[in-house]
């Protein structure tokens, strides 16, 4: 076996990726998470609404208006929260100059406490 690494990083980089590098897959995830647990949703909103009626175009294009307005509105939902998480911990760790789990903390502290600040 060879100890070494596997991978060629230039002199005084991270072998871990940053906050900042993270934040792009957390919001992406967050979007495509929030779309899919929307899409579900929707359609058991619609399928709910809509049992009533005989399978038909008019059945089928509300049940697929709902499905898409369910998962856009929880894509926009979570992908705004991971944004907020995000830029909240990014900030946070370049005034502190440390990067540990205090930062998470009072990023998703910040976060909440502004999310909930419209209610």
């Amino acid at each position: 076996l060879q100890d070494t690494d596997e991978f060629i990083l230039p002199t005084g980089a991270n072998k871990t990726r940053g906050r900042f590098e993270l934040a792009f897959f957390t919001i992406g995830g967050c979007c495509m998470t929030g779309a899919a647990f929307g899409a579900l949703n929707g359609l058991r909103l619609g399928l709910k609404e809509t049992q009533n009626m005989a399978w038909s175009k008019p059945r089928n294009v509300q049940i697929l208006n709902m499905v898409t307005r369910q998962g856009a509105l929880w894509a926009n939902t979570l992908g705004s929260l991971a944004l907020l998480y995000s830029a909240f911990g990014v900030i946070i760790e370049k005034t502190r100059g440390a990067e540990d789990d205090l930062n998470t903390i009072a990023a998703g502290t910040l976060t909440g406490m502004l999310y909930k600040s419209t209610g």
